[in-house]
């Protein structure tokens, strides 16, 4: 009789751990709808907490609807989430502290914060890697060596990512880099779990 409540103790035991690993918080998934297709992405809410609860009170308030992709360096980098199509920016949440020292890398399809010089000074802004970039990535807690905070990566619509890094650009204004066809993110939702 022992054996059998030792063998049944046992087995719940197992249980509980398997069911407290699965329900571990999975990663979320978005959809960025752009006029040149979908995107979805993966964000790692694991590695950079705060950068991915930032994004997505971006995303739940509807910031970056009507938003575009308004710096375009092919072989490098597309960067949006700011200014509107006539290339007005947008008022911003306060910046997010820089995560980038969590071991994700800016390689193809990441998608990471921009920035000003300052290493905290990332708001609404994000940018997806068309290569690996990693002369972008966190070097050491200096002005120099902070990096840019990789927090999500591509897990579909890379083709749609590489036909907007193809889009012609030029100048606007005080602006270099940007489409001369505007690329507009529709809308950015939370991905139906």
């Amino acid at each position: 009789m022992k054996q059998i409540l030792l063998a049944v103790l046992m087995l719940a035991i197992i249980a509980g751990t398997s069911m407290g690993q699965e329900s571990a918080v999975s990663n979320p998934q978005v959809v960025m709808e752009t006029s040149k297709g979908d995107i979805v992405l993966e964000l790692y809410l694991d590695k950079a907490p705060l950068t991915v609860k930032n994004f997505l009170d971006y995303i739940d308030a509807g910031f970056y609807s009507g938003t575009v992709f308004h710096r375009v360096i092919p072989g490098f980098m597309l960067q949006g989430g700011g200014f509107s199509r006539d290339m007005q920016k947008k008022s911003t949440l306060i910046p997010v502290k820089n995560e980038a020292f969590n071991g994700l890398k800016n390689d193809r399809g990441t998608i990471a914060m921009a920035r000003t010089q300052d290493p905290h000074s990332a708001s609404s802004q994000f940018f997806i890697n068309t290569v690996d970039n990693a002369f972008l990535n966190h070097k050491s807690q200096t002005t120099a060596g902070w990096g840019y905070a990789v927090f999500g990566k591509v897990i579909k619509g890379m083709e749609v990512v590489d036909a907007i890094s193809k889009v012609q650009t030029g100048t606007q204004g005080r602006f270099r880099d940007v489409p001369k066809t505007p690329v507009e993110i529709i809308k950015v939702r939370r991905a139906a779990p």
